[in-house]
């Protein structure tokens, strides 16, 4: 059981949420609004948000990056009405962890709630590891900086574990099953998501030379993404 706070001005939508929730066991509060969400992210402590990103009094997006520089690290499930990948891109960037578009399936909610919060407990490995260095980019996978041209590149959390698992095969291929599994822990890596995709394009953006030909964060057609190093 986990303490799940849910910031969502659609009332319907906001009690279906809760009931499927509490039916797994979870404990449930809900917030209508950005300023109300942002009070009970405080107060309540949750171990996990579901964040709509169009709030009134103030966005999901503000919400979010307040949640962030205040150092806040709870896992942060962003919801959207929107099917543009830039307002996806906006949410990762402000510090969510994963997301859904509406209209969506209990089962695929459920999931990504389940590896949020598998996520969220599991111990970090402490073990130093010496950095590792592909082009101009020098990743220190211990401290979690990422370095281009020996300038700081500022990735995500969810980015950076990315990039932690393409170097980890060591050039080999890594399916976006098993990059699902690997970094999102999700238990059942077919439920339909393009937040791989999302997360590559973003490593790509901030990573390579020319994002639009890639020397380094590599598709393989029909097989998924490997790391030339």
């Amino acid at each position: 059981m986990a303490r799940i706070l849910v910031v969502e001005d659609n009332h319907d939508l906001a009690f279906g949420l809760r009931t499927i929730l509490e039916f797994e066991g979870h404990e449930v509060e809900v917030a209508e609004d950005g300023p109300e969400g942002s009070k009970q992210a405080a107060t309540w402590k949750p171990e996990l948000i579901i964040l709509d990103l169009m709030l009134p009094r103030k966005s999901g997006y503000e919400v979010l990056r307040e949640l962030r520089t205040q150092g806040d690290r709870m896992p942060v499930l962003i919801l959207t009405a929107r099917s543009e990948e830039q307002d996806v891109v906006l949410g990762f960037d402000s510090g969510a962890d994963d997301y859904v578009t509406k209209p969506f399936s209990t089962l695929e909610l459920l999931a990504r709630v389940r590896a949020l919060l598998r996520r969220a407990s599991h111990e970090p490995d402490d073990e130093p590891r010496p950095p590792e260095r592909f082009g101009a980019v020098e990743v220190d996978v211990s401290a979690r900086v990422v370095r281009r041209n020996s300038e700081v590149v500022e990735l995500t959390p969810k980015e950076f574990d990315l990039l932690a698992a393409l170097l980890e095969r060591r050039g080999a291929v890594a399916s976006r099953a098993d990059l699902l599994t690997k970094v999102w822990q999700y238990g059942n890596a077919d439920v339909p998501t393009r937040t791989v995709d999302v997360h590559i394009a973003e490593l790509r953006r901030k990573l390579e030379a020319d994002p639009s030909k890639p020397s380094h964060i590599l598709t393989v057609r029909k097989a998924g993404y490997r790391l030339k190093v």
